[in-house]
């Protein structure tokens, strides 16, 4: 019995890897003879440039940028040489993980590092970037990036404004000739499809996680309507929301496409091939619900497993609201860990248990 094993993280508790290894090891326990194959799963989010490093052969470049709330923080990207392609995740920068819980003010987060590891990649030679937008804490219509990259955003006295959404506000004018970062292929690493505007939008779909009031959220929409009417852009585009907005500044200012995260993860390790070669396929994530199947890691492998018949298999921390509409999708059954818990080692404990439930006979 052949078993490809693609697990998302079980965020706060198991990264993709330590998720899936946890699983082949019940698997084996169970099935000793079975041939598994763990591969990394990811969507855009934290931890997706981990996920897929093994598989890029690049080299992880470490510098000095500025952190959400204006701080120097460490981040780093990989490069990978013969494709001149930069891997850069943007919540090394400007994450949510960065900024303590009492300090996080989305009216004050600035995406400006994420611009500064972008510049550093092109300065190294990188012609293509692949940018993952997820865990950010950032509401600035990725205004920081684009001041980071040689844009002039400016008030009605001609002034810069200030970093943040909150320079939104001021913001009259608009002037991208001396942006950098035009003449480079990006694509965005993203699975979220809101607007950057209206109730659907990044400032209340997203806000509130970052710090923000129903009041602030209003506000700050208000904000990011200015600047895509100032910069000509539509606010209401599907997919521009996500990452405070990141995506907008990087399609319309920067010409990126916007691309599952998933998609993505699943074509750099080869997904499709293994699955096709496999018996059962088993994915999961930390909580698996109705927004499972609006395009999230774990729905994607089930598209690819149907695609190539066979059976796939859900197991996941908490089943959720509406777990039903996954069980409608086309998985076989979605299997809750025996002990919920988000002490690491438990928790792998609990998939390994989990994972050995499923394959004993």
């Amino acid at each position: 019995m052949k078993v490809v094993v693609t697990m998302d993280s079980f965020k706060g508790s198991l990264t993709s890897l330590e998720a899936g290894n946890a699983v082949r090891e019940g698997i084996l326990s169970a099935c000793p003879s079975a041939k598994v194959t763990v591969l990394p799963l990811a969507d855009g989010g934290e931890g997706t440039v981990e996920a897929i490093a093994p598989y890029i052969h690049g080299i992880t470049k470490t510098i000095t940028v500025t952190g959400p709330l204006g701080t120097p923080v460490q981040a780093e990207y990989i490069f990978e040489p013969a494709g001149k392609t930069a891997y850069i995740e943007m919540a090394k920068a400007s994450g949510l993980m960065l900024v303590d819980p009492e300090h996080r003010n989305p009216y004050l987060t600035t995406t400006y590092g994420t611009g500064e590891l972008i510049k550093d990649a092109i300065g190294n030679g990188a012609e293509k970037l692949v940018i993952c937008i997820g865990g950010s804490a950032t509401n600035d219509g990725g205004a920081g990036m684009l001041q980071a990259l040689g844009a002039k955003l400016t008030d009605k006295d001609g002034n810069n404004i200030s970093r943040g959404c909150i320079g939104l506000r001021d913001l009259a004018a608009a002037d991208v000739s001396g942006l950098i970062g035009k003449d480079i292929a990006i694509t965005v690493a993203s699975d979220v499809t809101n607007p950057l505007c209206g109730p659907d939008g990044a400032s209340h779909v997203y806000g509130p996680q970052k710090g923000a009031t129903y009041e602030a959220a209003e506000e700050m929409d208000g904000w990011l309507l200015n600047f895509a009417k100032t910069a000509g852009f539509d606010p209401y585009e599907k997919g521009t929301g996500a990452a405070g907005g990141m995506s907008f500044a990087l399609k319309n200012f920067l010409g990126a496409e916007i691309r599952s995260g998933a998609d993505i993860v699943t074509e750099i390790t080869g997904a499709e091939s293994l699955i096709k070669d496999c018996d059962i396929v088993i994915t999961g994530e930390g909580r698996m619900d109705s927004q499972t199947v609006n395009g999230k890691a774990p729905y994607k492998i089930l598209e690819l497993g149907k695609k190539c018949g066979k059976r796939v298999i859900g197991i996941t921390g908490i089943l959720g609201e509406g777990y039903e509409e996954c069980l409608a999708a086309g998985f076989e059954k979605i299997v809750p860990l025996v002990r919920p818990t988000m002490i690491t080692s438990e928790a792998v404990e609990s998939v390994r248990e989990t994972a050995f439930s499923i394959f004993q006979k």
